[in-house]
């Protein structure tokens, strides 16, 4: 059982990757990745029949769970006779989110996130390591030691020891020493 994200309008991405996902695994997925075949004749063999057939109800499936899990008011002016491949294009155009819209988004939560207590050290500077992974793929590539800088300025009192450990150093701690930092300082 997949769960597909209803598309608000901001969420386009990763109601496209739910559906994607979803047609994947119910393995209905295959008029979106092939044009649809032409309309059968008396002179179509078993095979076309069979490939017709089965893009067709791979089209009806794909299209009625694209429309179920869009709130209805963004439905308006979306194509209605059209293939769900058709369909997903016009709606990739309506909600298309720019590289550097997302750009912004990762940067605004990576340096306003705050350590909480929730959760170990180690999650919280592994989720940051995150952020950085999604920027790099949009070419926006942030050293290690601007997540390590990060990590350490966001962190609360408690943990000023590994601060200060670090501070008195020369070199810089990869990821894995601020992280083996942190879990030394919760042992002690």
């Amino acid at each position: 059982m997949v769960t597909i994200e209803v598309l608000t309008g901001s969420n386009f991405k990763k109601w496209k990757e739910d559906i994607e996902f979803a047609m994947e695994m119910e393995d209905v997925n295959l008029s979106l990745i092939m044009d649809k075949p032409r309309d059968l004749t008396v002179a179509s063999t078993e095979d076309e029949k069979l490939v017709h057939a089965t893009w067709m109800k791979s089209n009806r499936i794909y299209i009625l769970s694209m429309r179920r899990s869009i709130l209805d008011h963004l439905k308006s002016g979306m194509p209605i006779d059209c293939t769900a491949k058709e369909l997903m294009t016009a709606i990739s155009e309506r909600y298309h989110v720019s590289s550097n819209a997302d750009i912004g988004s990762l940067l605004q939560v990576l340096f306003n996130m705050k350590y909480d207590g929730n959760g170990g050290v180690g999650d919280y500077i592994i989720r940051m390591v995150d952020y950085q992974t999604k920027l790099k793929a949009l070419k926006v590539d942030l050293p290690y030691t601007c997540i390590v800088q990060q990590a350490l300025n966001t962190l609360p009192p408690e943990f000023s020891i590994i601060k200060t450990n670090y501070n008195s150093q020369d070199e810089s701690w990869s990821i894995n020493d601020l992280i083996l930092g942190s879990l030394l300082r919760r042992k002690s």
